[in-house]
């Protein structure tokens, strides 16, 4: 590798680092307890999975009630509103009811009911948007509390990330010619041994974190990942229903029969839950009953069934796009929650590996600025051999 490549990639690294480390390190923080938030919310009572891990009954068996009849338990409770969603669980008899004033409410007015299908009983109701600790770290984590702009902000922050990666990967090959994998020259001034930690800890974590800032960018383009969704597939399967007026939730359907009709067209799979008409993941004239897989791969990708709320009738059935399955797939390859409680621990340990890169990394610029440009490429080009002094 030249000098002058060598310098362009330091310049890449130096800067694409600068530029997000702050934000990376918010990012690693705050992910930390996000990554156990099962086991958090379990144990402070915070959050409707604890609540519904103590009081929900099996479901296993016949003598589940019908839909039909949780979805008038839930409007019961909340007679002003209108449903919005039902999402069942597949290992108990839990499922979850969300109504809101319109059907096109935002997230800010719902309100989710969580039920026991097996006796019917309410279990609680909240408001859709979690609140309390691990509310407030999952809203910081993903826009900052800006919505939209937020999560661009930080998916740019991602991508220069992944940029940074690539860069000290490209510089680390000529750095480390003369040095053994693992060396720490700790014998050595202290700004040396900081920057064998920052090479050693990057390079054994760098997988981790490269796939992890991908997914983080994946993830914050879930809302034009959406919009896309709706404009392309979903426009493609309601042609017919072009130009309707739409469908009031007095002329609704039975939601059993459209259960039923999703299920005949396409059998062998589970459905997680149910969008009703005029919400984004929906038209306003159907219900789309999403289906996930039955393996620990498949049940991340879904497929939709298109069910006239009215008639009760399928108008379409399809998987959804690629890049909606990138998007699905990325969200628990993020956060580790897919492997449970031991994979989630070593997730843990890759954040701290990588808090602890980007404070070494911003320890390293800090006592560089006073060394001249030319002689930390040097440092790079002569692999390690010759350590740069500052100018006083």
């Amino acid at each position: 590798m030249t000098r002058t490549s060598v310098r362009s990639w330091y310049l890449v690294h130096k800067w694409t680092s600068l530029v997000c480390t702050a934000f990376l390190l918010m990012l690693c923080i705050t992910g930390l307890p996000l990554i156990f938030h099962d086991e958090i919310e379990a144990a402070t009572g915070d959050g409707p999975n604890a609540t519904i891990s103590r009081q929900a009954s099996s479901g296993q068996g016949p003598g589940l009630r019908p839909l039909d009849a949780m979805l008038a338990k839930a409007l019961g409770a909340r007679p002003s509103e209108v449903p919005l969603f039902m999402a069942f669980s597949n290992d108990n008899a839990l499922m979850t009811i969300t109504t809101g004033p319109a059907p096109d409410a935002p997230a800010a007015k719902m309100t989710l009911q969580q039920f026991d299908r097996a006796t019917g009983r309410p279990i609680g109701a909240e408001p859709a948007e979690g609140g309390g600790f691990m509310g407030f770290m999952l809203q910081l984590h993903t826009d900052l509390f800006l919505g939209l702009p937020g999560m661009l902000f930080l998916g740019a922050m991602g991508v220069l990330f992944v940029a940074a990666l690539v860069s000290g990967t490209v510089l680390y090959t000529p750095f480390m010619r003369k040095l053994a994998f693992g060396t720490l020259r700790v014998s050595r001034s202290k700004r040396v041994k900081w920057l064998d930690y920052h090479n050693l800890v990057g390079i054994c974590a760098l997988a981790w974190m490269t796939v992890v800032g991908l997914t983080g960018v994946i993830n914050a383009l879930v809302d034009p990942i959406t919009k896309l969704w709706q404009s392309s597939e979903l426009s493609a399967m309601t042609a017919a229903y072009a130009g309707r007026a739409p469908l009031s939730p007095a002329r609704y359907g039975s939601l059993d029969k459209a259960m039923a009709e999703a299920r005949r067209a396409i059998p062998g799979m589970n459905p997680q839950f149910i969008a009703f008409p005029g919400g984004k993941f929906s038209s306003k004239h159907h219900y789309a009953v999403f289906f996930q897989g039955a393996t620990p791969l498949t049940e991340r990708l879904l497929t939709t069934a298109l069910i006239d709320a009215q008639t009760g009738t399928l108008t379409d059935a399809r998987p959804m796009p690629w890049y909606f399955k990138a998007l699905s797939l990325s969200r628990p390859l993020h956060f580790g929650d897919y492997g449970g409680l031991p994979l989630k621990i070593l997730w843990a340990v890759l954040d701290l590996f990588t808090i602890l890169v980007l404070g070494s990394g911003l320890y390293l610029w800090l006592g560089k600025r006073r060394t001249p440009l030319d002689a930390r490429v040097r440092e790079v080009e002569s692999g390690g051999a010759w350590t740069p002094v500052a100018v006083k």
